[in-house]
């Protein structure tokens, strides 16, 4: 039983750890805390590197990927608190729907997400997971477009 108790009071100060390192990173990008261990973190990306890469078919047709590797900004959109990476794949274009993945790198740590991106509205991504601070990251992520697509608000709703 001894052993049991430590890795509870182990488990229990981890998820302390994880709430004050998620609450501490409101200096890089707007953390709104909610009850429990749920927050909001806003930022916004840059999307200055999104490249179509052909798979044979020629522009925008079903199988080609889009990547990009962008940098992050606060809430405000003035100051870079860091960058993102990932992938989508064209799956339908006559719908305009991508399905994506990608990462986005904070001070605190990593979360990662996936789902659809929809070339003319918003959409919600799953978060998949994390690491640092977000290493038991769950929830969803709002992506809306800014500026005909030039940027993208990412709203990240940590469960």
């Amino acid at each position: 039983m001894p052993h049991r108790l430590s890795a509870r009071v182990a488990v229990a100060a981890a998820a302390a750890l994880s709430a004050a390192a998620v609450a501490a990173t409101a200096s890089s990008a707007r953390t709104v805390r909610a009850h429990g261990a749920a927050a909001t973190i806003h930022v916004v990306e840059h999307a200055i590197t999104d490249t179509e890469i052909p798979t044979g078919g020629g522009k925008d047709v079903k199988g080609n990927i889009l990547t990009f590797n962008n940098p992050v900004f606060d809430a405000a959109n003035k100051k870079q608190v860091g960058h993102d990476e990932g992938f989508c794949t064209r799956i339908a274009p006559a719908q305009g729907i991508w399905e994506c993945l990608w990462t986005t790198f904070l001070k605190a740590g990593q979360i990662t997400v996936q789902g659809p991106y929809y070339d003319t509205r918003n959409s919600v991504l799953s978060i998949t997971g994390g690491t640092g601070a977000y290493r038991t990251a769950r929830g969803e992520m709002v992506l809306k477009s800014r500026d005909g697509g030039k940027e993208y608000d990412f709203i990240f709703k940590l469960a």
